[in-house]
């Protein structure tokens, strides 16, 4: 007898979770017809895909054969965690170069595998980076530095 695959299980369960959850925030919107869309005509129908496609892979995980729980590592949660929240807090004080640059090194200490003066090099390219494409490029109304 072929034992269950536990993590994916969980993981298609989640992903029907999330497609229930999808299709209920949609519910009161109008779905209309195929050659007049309504609001709600695209977020069911996604909804009902991503429950379509959890349910199916669910089963092929009951009979994939036994795979133990993954360990979580929990210093790149916190760092990836951290930075989103660096960037949220950051931007308006600090401006996008700056809060590009802590950002980059924040998640990068979620590594040990990353090199410090790597993390530097890397900050400060995807910094310009940001710049050129967000604000010079975009025209976004972001401060590149701190305001006066």
């Amino acid at each position: 007898m072929t034992r269950i695959n536990a993590p994916d299980l969980a993981f298609w369960l989640f992903l029907i979770a999330v497609g229930a959850f999808s299709y209920w925030l949609a519910s009161d919107l109008a779905v209309g017809s195929t050659t007049h869309m309504g609001p709600g005509y695209v977020p069911r129908g996604l909804a009902i895909i991503i429950m379509l496609f959890g349910a199916v892979m669910s089963v092929r995980a009951l009979f994939a054969g036994g795979a133990p729980f993954p360990t979580v590592v929990i210093r790149p949660l916190i760092f990836v965690g951290a930075s989103v929240a660096i960037f949220a807090l950051l931007l308006p004080i600090a401006g996008l170069a700056l809060t590009s640059v802590a950002v980059v090194l924040c998640a990068g200490a979620a590594s040990h595998d990353v090199k410090f003066r790597e993390n530097i090099l890397l900050a400060l390219g995807l910094s310009a980076f940001a710049v050129a494409l967000f604000i010079l490029a975009l025209g976004l109304p972001l401060s590149i530095w701190p305001p006066r």
